[in-house]
């Protein structure tokens, strides 16, 4: 199918194809444009790194050309959420809309899909730790011979987070791969060859890297086959890639193989007593290693973490568990495919644990994860560059990459260098919301600095009377849970006083997904989140009407990835702030502020409540990079606008109120 700028026109237009087939659809011109560049990109095997303002409609504006371009094309969202959501509902829309005739397939990870083999030896281990959980294989077994997907995310009767899952779905260390007797029935190799013969094909970036970047069987030959890569949240390849590019050896996972271990040598008949004692042996060693620490959901760089006493010898311990193991395994692998699998995983265990304690490799750095019941030894490259303009330069494709989120006013230099594609055309779009006229933005004065001890006492304290203006409707988002904590029972105790029935939903209490259906349903609630909160949320209408965040997301200079990265810029001469920690603040920043105006109808208040905004010089360019709403650091304003709202009319901005300027707004 060949396409044209005019093509394009037709399907964007006024009473075009998406007009009349989309219901609330409307022009843009700037979805019009970003859809011209796009299917440029395409027609040239370019590469576009392209950032769209809130409202924009980069969704339909890659759809509409990635479908007339033809070729096959991979489509990458950021999360699994929205991986459904382009699937089951944009990419129809827009199918049905042009009457496009391309074929389509949606792919997940190994471990979304349920894994008949896992799930028979977990019925016949009966291994369950309640009635619940023996209730809920039941109802996956029941699933499995209905269903023809696999697909976990269709079966809501067993929670998200139920340990069954993990006995009833494989990963890429337990997955017998073509060994498995269940092979030709598997949901995850039907996936993959609907996906091999598809024209456009949804994965998500985690899906990316993990299969395509490490070279899996079965999806790798997605890549050399496609004609165009579209990452839509781009702003999360840097992070994701650092991920994957890197080494993990997890406690939870050396638990898993032991256990696994002893099942595969049961179902082969057992009879070898040194190997089922060696995986108890590993087991403990597993356990033993994770006590050495007392922190719970911390970081370590490998300097503090042998700076405990325990830690070093527990390392080594659990290296020689493993080595004992992995050469019992090495006698016994032949009996079965399971014990095979595990003699591999094993290996790979093994080369990875040496691979952390290797002190020379100074392109990496080695840190330590602690979790409440699990600790993970990570290896992670200082630069991945290189390793990702590896990738693109195997064959040629299009590369789009884009999200609302890529710039820092309008430099593009922080993305583009992180993932080496400095040559590639980079534009933006502004949202085609009237921020002027739908949002004020908050800077209330005399709040202490983040570092005082009391500092989130005083955000309370300040965002309390907007939160009253308000009538509840709010998201408070926070840099750090403790904060959120401390957040949540102050607040509470304040509601309760003022008899005010706002309904506190808190980031813990439920999932996500749970606790924006109950956000949208409730009257005047109030969301108190963290880290998962800031993106990927989309509520629209009087709902939400204010977004409260503590202060700037600058991340923990302590972190051990970022100290080290932080270290290696400075040996180079480079300044990690203005390079690093504050392009990354900003663009946190953006997407925290893009949770407000959702919608040309939308109207509400955006609240920072750090003083460095305007008490340091770097408070400008922060500032800058912030929609251009109205500006005031007057608490009477904020009610006053609320009061507005209230009347169903557009109040007069106050004469306190400024309005950003183009030049403070970086606009191009």
């Amino acid at each position: 199918m060949s396409a044209s700028s005019e093509s394009l026109d037709l399907v964007f237009g006024e009473g075009g194809s998406l007009a009349s087939a989309v219901p609330g659809y409307k022009v843009r011109d700037q979805q019009i444009d970003l859809a011209r560049r796009i299917l440029q990109a395409i027609e040239t095997t370019g590469v576009l790194v392209a950032e769209a303002g809130t409202g924009t409609g980069k969704t339909f504006a890659y759809l509409v050309p990635a479908l007339l371009a033809g070729g096959k094309v991979l489509i990458s969202t950021g999360t699994k959420n929205l991986q459904d959501q382009l699937f089951d509902r944009d990419l129809p829309a827009v199918r049905n809309a042009i009457a496009a005739g391309n074929t389509t397939a949606l792919l997940k990870g190994r471990s979304n899909y349920v894994c008949l083999y896992r799930l028979e030896r977990a019925r016949s281990e009966g291994r369950l730790g309640s009635r619940d959980e023996v209730a809920q294989l039941a109802a996956i077994e029941r699933f499995a011979k209905q269903t023809t997907t696999g697909d976990r995310g269709d079966l809501a009767e067993v929670p998200e987070n139920s340990p069954v899952w993990i006995q009833a779905t494989s990963t890429r260390d337990n997955c017998l791969g073509q060994e498995c007797p269940r092979y030709k029935d598997c949901f995850v190799i039907t996936a993959r060859k609907n996906a091999l013969s598809a024209d456009v094909v949804v994965i998500n970036h985690h899906l990316f890297f993990a299969d395509v970047m490490l070279r899996d069987e079965g999806l790798a030959e997605l890549l050399p086959a496609c004609n165009t890569v579209i990452f839509d949240e781009a702003h999360q390849l840097p992070d994701t890639a650092r991920l994957f590019f890197g080494d993990t050896v997890s406690t939870g996972q050396l638990i898993d193989l032991a256990r696994d271990t002893r099942v595969e040598l049961r179902a082969a008949g057992g009879a070898l007593p040194d190997l089922d004692k060696a995986a108890t042996r590993l087991d403990k060693a597993a356990r033993d290693l994770r006590l050495t620490m007392r922190d719970d959901n911390a970081r370590f760089a490998y300097s503090q973490a042998v700076r405990t006493p325990e830690f070093p010898p527990a390392v080594d311990v659990l290296a020689d568990a493993l080595t004992a193991m992995r050469l019992l395994l090495e006698t016994q692998a032949e009996r079965s495919e399971g014990l095979g699998n595990c003699l591999r995983r094993a290996t790979e265990s093994r080369d990875k644990l040496v691979h952390w304690q290797d002190t020379k490799d100074l392109d990496a750095v080695r840190w330590v994860e602690v979790f409440a019941s699990a600790l993970q030894l990570h290896t992670t490259p200082l630069r991945t560059a290189e390793l990702f303009r590896k990738q693109m330069d195997d064959h040629p494709r299009a590369w789009i990459m884009t999200s609302a989120t890529l710039a820092v006013g309008p430099d593009f230099g922080h993305f583009t260098r992180e993932l080496g594609i400095e040559e590639a055309a980079a534009v933006r779009w502004e949202s085609p919301f009237d921020f002027e006229r739908q949002a004020l933005f908050y800077v209330p004065k005399n709040l202490p600095e983040p570092s005082d001890p009391r500092f989130t006492e005083e955000v309370i304290e300040a965002a309390y009377p907007a939160l009253r203006a308000s009538r509840g409707r709010a998201f408070l988002l926070f840099t750090t849970l403790r904060a959120l904590r401390r957040a949540k029972d102050i607040l509470f105790e304040k509601l309760a006083r003022d008899g005010l029935d706002y309904p506190l939903l808190v980031q813990g209490t439920g999932s996500r997904t749970d606790l924006l259906a109950r956000f949208r349903r409730l009257d005047n609630p109030i969301l108190l989140g963290s880290q998962s909160f800031w993106e990927g949320v989309d509520v629209r209408g009087e709902a939400l009407s204010l977004v409260v965040i503590d202060k700037l997301p600058f991340a923990p200079p302590d972190d051990p990835v970022l100290a080290a990265r932080i270290d290696a810029m400075r040996a180079k001469g480079g300044n990690p702030f203005m390079e690093l920690q504050l392009p990354q603040a900003i663009l946190q920043l953006k997407q925290g502020a893009g949770r407000l105006i959702r919608d040309e109808t939308d109207r509400g208040v955006l609240m920072i409540c750090d003083p460095r905004l305007y008490s340091k010089p770097y408070g400008r360019t922060i500032r800058a990079s912030i929609p251009p709403m109205r500006a005031t650091r007057e608490l009477q304003d904020v009610v006053d606008f609320f009061d507005s709202e209230a009347r169903a009319g557009a109040g007069t901005p106050s004469d306190r109120i400024s309005i950003l300027s183009s030049t403070e707004q970086g606009t191009a």
